[in-house]
C-alpha cells in the first residue's frame, strides 16, 4: 500500500487548533480568559526550559505564564497572562501515542494551561481529566 505523507501542521494550524479548543469553553471559564494571550512557538527558549529544571526541550509541550485568577491584584504595569504551546513536542507527543487525533491533543494541552490559569495544580488537572 503506498502512502502518501503531507507536511506536518504549522505554528498557524496548531494555533488554529488551539483557538478552537478554547472557544469550546463553557462560561464562566471563557470569560477569565479575556486577555489571556496565545503563543505557538517551535519550542520553549532554552532559559524557559532553564528555568523550569527541564533538559529534553521535547518534553514541554505548554506553559502558563501569569498570575492565576485567583491570586490576582490591581495592579499596573503586569505583563499579559499567556498561554505559550510548543508545536514540535506537541507533534512528537501525537507521533508517540499514534491513536490520538491532534485536535484532542492540542485540546488537551490547551485546557491543562488554563487549569493553570485558574490556579489548579497539576495533581488537581489530572484528577478532573481523569473524570
Amino acid at each position: 500500500m503506498t502512502r502518501i505523507f503531507g507536511l506536518a501542521p504549522s505554528l498557524i494550524e496548531i494555533e488554529t487548533l488551539a483557538r478552537a479548543a478554547l472557544e469550546q469553553l463553557p462560561e464562566p471559564f471563557a470569560a477569565q480568559l479575556e486577555g489571556v494571550l496565545l503563543v505557538v512557538e517551535e519550542f520553549a527558549d532554552d532559559a524557559t526550559l532553564a528555568d523550569l529544571g527541564i533538559a529534553d526541550r521535547f518534553s514541554l509541550t505548554g506553559l502558563y505564564e501569569g498570575i492565576p485568577v485567583g491570586e490576582k491584584h490591581h495592579a499596573s504595569g503586569a505583563m499579559p497572562d499567556r498561554i505559550r504551546l510548543f508545536r514540535a513536542p506537541i507533534l512528537d507527543e501525537w507521533i508517540a501515542r499514534g491513536d490520538e487525533e491532534l485536535e484532542h491533543l492540542v485540546a488537551h494541552v490547551v485546557i491543562h494551561e488554563v487549569g493553570h490559569h485558574f490556579g489548579l495544580s497539576d495533581a488537581d488537572i489530572a484528577k478532573l481529566e481523569a473524570n
